[in-house]
Formats: C-alpha cells, structure tokens, sequence
C-alpha cells in the first residue's frame, strides 16, 4: 500500500541526543551509508538498536530480535509471559542484551554496526 514518507527531523534528534545538528546528520548519514554498502556486498547484518533490539539481516531474510527487557516494558511482564506461553513462536523473537550478535544468525558471521 501507499505509505507517506516523513522527512526525518535532524533538530529533534539531535535535541534529545544532547549533541548538534551536523554530529546526527553525519551519523545517520555515515550508517545509511555502510548499510548499503554491506547490503550491495551481500554481506549479512546485525544493526544494534540500542536497548530495543537487534535487527538481522542475513541474504533475503530479515528479522527483529527484541530485548527481553524492552517488551517488558512495553506490556508489563504477566502480559509477556502469558503473550510467549500462548504463541510459542514468540521465544524466536526475544533475545538477551547479553547475546553474541553473531550467536543470532544462522551463519555465525555479521557485520555488527556499532551500538
């Protein structure tokens, strides 16, 4: 479907990062830049979002690894508990923040972006 693209708001960014407007442009700018790089290079992918997740990309496949501790704040833990126990397939999208990056893929081997 049709999906309107919001331009990304460098100000704010850098207001609730505590650091100026050009260090966000370069940052965002210098990782878009190297994930295309390693997507052009087939080379498999693990961006580090920091106490949220890990995003794995590995060939075609894509997938959010979440932390344990982010979903639990989000929906409180009985509700975690009780969400994981009903849908199993739930446990494959939960991962400790004390995992290895590359213990997540199926290959062993990724480029892990800086956190």
């Amino acid at each position: 479907g049709y999906k309107e693209v919001e331009i990304l708001q460098y100000t704010r960014v850098a207001e609730a990062a505590l650091v100026s407007q050009k260090e966000v442009e370069s940052c965002i700018q210098g990782t878009v830049s190297l994930l295309s790089q390693c997507l052009q290079k087939g080379e498999n992918i693990a961006l580090v979002l920091k106490d949220m997740g890990v995003l794995l990309m590995e060939g075609t496949r894509v997938q959010m690894k979440f932390y344990y501790d982010f979903l639990e704040r989000l929906s409180g833990k009985e509700i975690l508990e009780k969400a994981v126990f009903r849908i199993p397939r739930l446990k494959d999208m939960v991962v400790s923040q004390v995992a290895v990056v590359a213990s997540l893929t199926s290959s062993g081997h990724v480029i892990d972006f800086p956190k």
